[in-house]
């Protein structure tokens, strides 16, 4: 009997895994057996992380601090985990920043530093870990994690930068599935809408936007704690191997309409 969605011994790099989806998706991950490297700027968050990750799932753990927008940071946490479990196999690229503006009033640094996280860290990242660890393997599952903002615009919360950043990080995961397939490379992106996390908790309970859910998700409601893990565990499987260059909405039928 094949159990399509074993991950024992592997080892998944889950970036922005200090709190929120981050952290939900390494722990599907390790719950499937996968050795987690927490990667976050904030030291004492991952270290917690991956002693609740190690104590539940009795999975090997590490946590690097790391910002995603240093060449030289990144750089050097892939040496890091390359020296401990010399291999990488699943890279979630999920570290990301919003800023919420209208559009005529956002600044040039916030733009910059929009691209600088959501699009560019993503890239340092992908970039390093296929270079060091993947392209040398001959194997390795890149999942991107965009949002539904962008697939879409939207009237309710003008955030352009973030737009633009992941519209980026859409085409961007297309751009790297047509380069690194043939190196037996899957590049693929989640596209998640709106997900309760500590970021988002205060806007997504007020009356207003649960008025809106209502009226433009399908399903009606926000997306849960855990409804993200399944998606993630598919694209990481070593089973998905002709999955490539997918951009998988997890919205409740969001960017449907």
């Amino acid at each position: 009997m094949k159990n399509y969605f074993d991950l024992t011994g592997q080892v998944a790099v889950v970036t922005g895994c200090s709190t929120g989806l981050g952290v939900q998706m390494a722990k599907a991950l390790a719950n499937q057996g996968a050795n987690i490297v927490a990667l976050a700027r904030r030291q004492n968050l991952i270290d917690e992380v991956a002693k609740e990750l190690h104590d539940t799932y009795g999975v090997d753990t590490l946590a690097v601090s790391c910002d995603i927008t240093s060449t030289e940071q990144v750089s050097a946490a892939v040496d890091k985990i390359m020296e401990k479990f010399g291999r990488i196999d699943i890279l979630i690229n999920n570290a990301g920043t919003g800023a919420v503006a209208p559009a005529e009033d956002i600044t040039d640094d916030q733009f910059a530093q929009e691209m600088n996280i959501d699009l560019f860290g993503t890239f340092k990242m992908a970039r390093e870990i296929a270079k060091k660890a993947m392209i040398p393997a001959g194997y390795g599952r890149i999942i991107n994690i965009a949002s539904m903002y962008g697939m879409v615009g939207n009237k309710i919360a003008p955030a352009s930068p973030y737009h633009a950043a992941k519209g980026g990080v859409v085409n961007l995961t297309r751009a790297l599935a047509g380069e690194w397939g043939e190196k037996g490379i899957t590049v693929n992106s989640i596209c998640p809408g709106y997900f309760e996390t500590p970021l988002t908790k205060e806007t997504l309970q007020s009356e207003f936007f649960q008025n809106y859910a209502r009226t433009m998700i399908p399903m009606s409601r926000y997306g849960k704690e855990g409804e993200l893990d399944s998606a993630a565990i598919f694209l990481a499987s070593p089973m998905s191997t002709y999955v490539n260059g997918v951009i998988l909405p997890v919205d409740g039928g969001y960017t449907c309409m």
